[in-house]
């Protein structure tokens, strides 16, 4: 293979890498916003768990209540931050089988390839469906205005 070849196929491949890279960059601000969320959700526990101690019987149903909810909402967040890793991780990969694939004269990466990202898309699904059911629990016992 000669130089200009060379150069003609791996500037092809970044071409082709463009896409996941922007994928990768939507995963990132989806961890951000579930980092914040989380930190939200803690926050919220922790108020809780300061005034449960002192709380009479009555009101500390209502505080295990309320961190209940907020220890479910931990635990979406953090699974749909893991499947969100989980996706980044994967997108990587398809970017490292798509360099390999310039290299490797074999037509056996196709398939890893498009098995990769199409796992990709899964953890993603199933992270943005996560996210969907913690902001349902955030919002379903939401009280606006006087008690």
């Amino acid at each position: 293979m000669n130089g200009t070849n060379e150069v003609n196929q791996i500037s092809h491949v970044i071409q082709l890498s463009v896409a996941p890279v922007f994928l990768l960059t939507g995963v990132g601000a989806m961890l951000s916003v579930l980092s914040n969320r989380l930190g939200r959700a803690v926050d919220r526990a922790r108020h809780f768990e300061s005034r449960y101690v002192a709380a009479h019987v009555t009101e500390q149903q209502t505080l295990r209540f309320e961190l209940d909810l907020q220890a479910r909402r931990a635990r979406l967040i953090y699974a749909a931050m893991a499947l969100c890793v989980v996706c980044a991780l994967l997108i990587c990969s398809v970017i490292v089988a798509l360099f390999a694939s310039a290299f490797v004269a074999t037509n056996s990466l196709g398939l890893a390839i498009a098995s990769l990202f199409v796992a990709a898309m899964l953890a993603f699904i199933t992270a943005l469906l996560l996210f969907l059911r913690e902001v349902y629990l955030a919002t379903s016992n939401l009280r606006i205005g006087p008690p």
